[in-house]
């Protein structure tokens, strides 16, 4: 399934990829142009053979309780940013009395393919 123009590269489209990380399967939204090896099924390397690099998971923002869309990720290609709703985590610094939910603004990375605007 491809889900647009990757913005790194000009002739990429992201695509998504089914992985196993850590015993739970998780998407990978990555350039077409990127082929990628993995030893321990953890950590995974770009090959010699890739123009492209750019990639990012679904659970990049799991740490604050969301988990990325296909729509979302849609958007983020095309527009370059989007809001996203956060749950209030003490932990991570996000604490609201009034309400446990966040939006935040969330733009496209280079190297670590999103990137929250607190």
């Amino acid at each position: 399934m491809l889900l647009g123009k990757c913005p790194y590269c000009d002739d990429g489209e992201i695509e998504v990829r089914k992985k196993e990380v850590r015993g739970k399967k998780v998407e990978l939204y990555a350039c077409s142009n990127a082929s990628w090896t993995t030893e321990d099924g953890e950590f995974f390397e770009l090959t010699s053979t890739s123009k492209c690099g750019f990639k990012i998971w679904q659970n990049s923002l799991g740490r604050y309780g969301h988990w990325l869309k296909h729509k979302e990720i849609r958007e983020l290609l095309s527009e370059g940013e989007i809001n996203i709703k956060l749950k209030t985590q003490k932990k991570f610094g996000l604490k609201n009395e009034d309400r446990k939910e966040y939006y935040k603004t969330a733009i496209l990375h280079s190297e670590y393919g999103i990137q929250i605007l607190f």
